[in-house]
């Protein structure tokens, strides 16, 4: 099921596919079991990049308590 059309929103950023297949796994890891929650925070971040209030580089940074010590 597909709950949000987040792909325009993506296009309108004009976040490159591979870019976005980061974005999206960086997010999946927010995100593993709850879909509907994976794709609003993936519409979110691709409207924040596409208004200018995040750039593509902040976003494909990991979280900081996603990132497992070494």
């Amino acid at each position: 099921m597909k709950y949000f059309d987040w792909e325009p929103t993506a296009r309108e950023a004009q976040v490159p596919p591979e870019k976005m297949e980061v974005l999206s796994q960086l997010i999946r890891q927010e995100f593993p079991a709850d879909e509907m929650m994976y794709e609003l925070h993936l519409l979110r971040a691709c409207a924040a990049i596409r208004d200018g209030i995040l750039t593509l580089e902040e976003a494909l940074r990991p979280t900081p308590h996603l990132t497992r010590a070494k």
